[in-house]
């Protein structure tokens, strides 16, 4: 085996390339044996350094002086653009009175941070490409099994409209049956009334015959004519076959009711990898969402709630009365909203106290220790859907008077920061109405509103720019519309959104891409959601007045 060409094989002399190595040029950067020492410093080159193969690549090389060749550049001139300066560089006019720095320093300061960079490159960097790469090939994977299911839908909706077809036609010809028997029943009845007619026209026309071969003289004399009750002829029957005028084919309609297919969505995430981040564990879900708890609030229009730290919740619904339950639906506490009118919404801030939206008054306010004080007083718009950022801002919700505009707005304590309204062409991001539009943030920092008017999911990044719209995933088992109701994220920055027309909640990923529906829960028209630290899924139904817990990850 070739020792230079063998991975096992140990370091060789650079010179002889036969010896082992013992010693290193750390000018030089050769490997040397023993006797090849003195031939490589025996060539009149005089900054040779020559130390034990160890501790190679220990020497620093400093750069040469330009303006004194024969010196090496042991300093930074921090007045001159830390440009390399020799010993004699400091003493000269040039510099006079410029401060310096070694040079030792600073290539040490940069070797920890070369160390500190590769350690995040290898450790952190490199897997998230990683991760990205493997997602990314496992999207292409799954491209052709996720088109064949779309495919596989319309089929099968395709099969459920022939269906549908085949009995209307079929419903269509028995009524066309029973409209010929009508059809010949009346013929016949009248056909019946003629033969009758013409039985007696040849009973008479029998009896002609006999008297006028007869001498008899009364038969003669008292026969009476029937010509006149003959001359009375029967009305003409004629009955008019039915007929079956087809509709135009209208395409475009055609193409409407059978379904929709919504367009390619491709969402480009600010991905910023934080460093120090703190990292959570990844929860997967469940096959089989499961129904922990039903908590009985009471009210009849159910609409919000949000979760305490202590397990705890506050509910509210269509009156003045905000109640805080335990998950054994025991009554806790009982808030009555200020302006005897049943609340927007309520969220609970990181302190646990409760803020209050007010549109009846266009108010928002904070109840502390049984106080309240007003954080928000609103002239031309009203307050709607509230949300407690991880920053401990406040975004809240709201319409114009005239019902033709809606925003969200930032606010920080009382103090407006940022308003969210239009896109990137000037466009509305949220219909324009005083419909619901509750409101998360997510843990990227993302804002989520689900516009319930709009039929759709509207996320802007913490800038409000649009970062992608979801209006629904197609279904053969979801019949109405999609109108987002409530909304809330997750630890694993999922955003979950209740369906109400649907009876059920959707689950998308950080991206807008659907994972899958809640449905087998028996929810009923769910509206207000939240979820507390450990990821419980808690859910509004409207009408019944109920809070359920549901598990939905493992």
């Amino acid at each position: 085996m070739d020792p230079h060409s063998s991975a096992q094989d140990v370091p060789r002399c650079d010179l002889c390339e036969t010896a082992i190595v013992h010693s290193y040029c750390d000018f030089c950067h050769f490997n040397l044996c023993k006797p090849c020492v003195v031939d490589h410093i025996s060539d009149g080159y005089d900054k040779h350094k020559i130390v034990p193969f160890k501790e190679r690549r220990s020497t620093l090389i400093y750069p040469t002086c330009e303006k004194h060749p024969h010196k090496n550049c042991d300093f930074q001139c921090e007045d001159c653009g830390n440009i390399f300066v020799c010993s004699s560089c400091t003493a000269s006019k040039q510099h006079k009175g410029h401060s310096f720095v070694e040079v030792t320093g600073v290539y040490n300061a940069k070797k920890e941070v070369l160390k500190k960079e590769t350690k995040d490159l290898k450790n952190h960097i490199s897997p998230k490409y990683e991760e990205i790469s493997r997602d990314l090939e496992n999207q292409l994977a799954n491209l052709d099994g996720g088109y064949e299911k779309l495919t596989s839908a319309m089929s099968k909706q395709g099969e459920q409209w022939h269906r549908e077809i085949d009995i209307v036609i079929n419903k269509m010809k028995t009524e066309i049956s029973e409209i010929k028997v009508k059809h010949r029943d009346i013929l016949q009845k009248h056909l019946n009334e003629i033969k009758q007619i013409q039985s007696l026209i040849k009973q008479t026309l029998q009896t002609i015959r006999e008297i006028e071969k007869s001498t008899e003289v009364s038969s003669t004399i008292e026969y009476s004519s029937k010509i006149r009750e003959f001359s009375k002829l029967p009305p003409k029957v004629k009955v008019s076959l039915p007929t079956f005028i087809p509709k135009p084919i209208d395409r475009e309609k055609l193409y409407s009711l059978f379904g929709q297919i919504t367009p390619l969505s491709t969402a480009t995430e600010e991905n910023v990898l934080s460093l120090n981040q703190p990292k959570t564990s990844v929860r997967e879900l469940l096959d089989e969402p499961e129904l922990v708890a039903t908590i009985q609030t009471g009210y009849g229009n159910l609409r919000s709630v949000s979760c305490l730290n202590n397990g705890n919740i506050w509910t509210s619904g269509g009156t003045n009365d905000i109640k805080c339950f335990n998950i054994q639906s025991s009554l806790l506490q009982t808030i009555k909203n200020k302006s005897g009118n049943f609340p927007s919404d309520i969220a609970v801030d990181s302190d646990g106290d409760l803020i209050v939206s007010d549109g009846a008054v266009r108010t928002v306010y904070k109840v502390k220790n049984g106080q309240t004080e007003e954080l928000i007083r609103l002239q031309g718009w009203g307050p709607g859907q509230l949300c407690v950022t991880s920053t401990g801002d406040l975004l809240v919700t709201m319409f114009s008077d005239d019902k033709t505009q809606s925003k969200v707005v930032r606010y920080s304590g009382s103090t407006e920061k940022q308003t969210i309204q239009f896109d990137d062409e000037g466009k509305p991001l949220y219909s324009g109405n005083n419909h619901t539009r509750y409101i998360t943030e997510n843990r990227n920092h993302d804002i989520c509103v689900a516009d319930y008017k709009a039929g759709a999911v509207v996320v802007v990044n913490q800038d409000g720019k649009l970062r992608w719209r979801y209006t629904g995933h197609p279904s053969v088992t979801k019949n109405k519309s999609f109108k987002p109701f409530g909304i809330t994220t997750d630890s694993q920055s999922r955003v979950l959104t209740s369906d109400t027309e649907n009876h059920c909640i959707h689950i998308l990923d950080q991206n807008g891409q659907f994972l899958r529906y809640i449905d087998n829960c028996d929810l009923e028209y769910p509206t207000g959601l939240c979820v507390d630290n450990n990821d419980n899924l808690f859910v509004c139904e409207y009408i019944k007045g109920n809070v359920k817990k549901v598990k939905y990850l493992k």
